[in-house]
């Protein structure tokens, strides 16, 4: 039947797609054998490479959508055949998310290398040392960010002192406020005198206040008169 041929065509241009992603992704990713033995001196290898290996990857792409297409214009003859279906459709899904992924990752770290190629270390007088080495590179961005992570954990410390300092001023605080609560529960007599003081001032205070509104009254009856 012409679905069958179809499904065995689909079946095998998933697994020649496996294998060609599996490939993309180490000269993506810079591990491969042609990227690591030449990647220095003929970066643009690579990249030759690379790009060709995207062309054929998305035209074998573009393959088996056509043949997905094709097999859900065939009329359905059961449960089965639209379960297969729908299987091709999610693998060619999860390909092309892996193909986008990958391409992502090496735009990415390519334009991670030209930065650090831009430090202004390489030479107009050696055109095959474009810069820095790979190796040399991820090594000073690897102490970059360790030398982050040191100020970071450095910062930590420091709050981490503030805030058991503050914690300890605040025990210390509370065990002084203990101790007066104590000596005034000890000596009742003395918190009794002061409150009689406190209470003989506001009294004192009201009496030379009325003798001063009298004399006052006093004068402006004196003065009218």
């Amino acid at each position: 039947k012409l679905s069958a041929v179809l499904r065995k065509q689909a079946r095998t241009l998933e697994n020649e797609i496996d294998m060609k992603l599996v490939a993309f992704s180490k000269i993506g990713a810079g591990s491969s054998s042609i990227s690591n033995s030449s990647a220095d001196t003929s970066p643009l290898l690579g990249e030759h490479v690379f790009d060709s290996l995207s062309a054929e990857i998305e035209e074998m792409l573009d393959k088996l959508s056509s043949l997905n297409e094709t097999m859900a214009d065939l009329p359905a003859t059961g449960a089965a055949a639209v379960h297969t279906l729908q299987r091709h459709r999610e693998i060619l899904q999860g390909y092309r998310q892996e193909f986008n992924k990958i391409s992502a990752n090496h735009t990415m770290r390519i334009e991670r290398e030209e930065l650090l190629r831009g430090s202004g270390l390489a030479t107009s007088s050696s055109p095959s040392i474009s810069g820095l080495s790979r190796r040399e590179m991820y090594m000073k961005e690897s102490g970059h960010l360790s030398s982050a992570g040191n100020m970071v954990n450095d910062q930590i410390n420091i709050a981490i002192e503030t805030r058991d300092n503050l914690h300890a001023q605040r025990q210390a605080f509370k065990r002084l406020q203990t101790r007066f609560n104590d000596i005034s529960n000890r000596f009742p007599l003395i918190s009794s005198l002061i409150q009689r003081i406190n209470i003989k001032k506001r009294r004192d205070s009201l009496i030379l206040g009325a003798v001063i509104a009298f004399c006052v009254i006093l004068l402006l009856i004196y003065a009218f008169n």
